[in-house]
């Protein structure tokens, strides 16, 4: 994986996790506990069906369905 594509995630994980924290009120520690232990966590750090190109937004909203 490149560094690009590496940073990208990255990028992409820490606005799923803000996301959630504000939509949810809760506090960043429970909200990367909630990202890290979930299916969409293992699915972007997989590259699975190009989950990663999908807005931020859209994959909080599909996050929010796991909880």
């Amino acid at each position: 994986m490149s560094e690009v594509e590496n940073s990208y995630k990255e990028s992409l994980k820490e606005k799923i996790i803000f996301c959630l924290a504000d939509r949810k009120g809760l506090e960043l520690e429970k909200a990367m506990d909630i990202y890290y232990n979930s299916r969409l966590a293992r699915l972007i750090e997989s590259s699975a069906y190009g989950i990663k190109y999908l807005d931020f937004r859209v994959l909080t909203d599909e996050l929010e369905k796991e909880i």
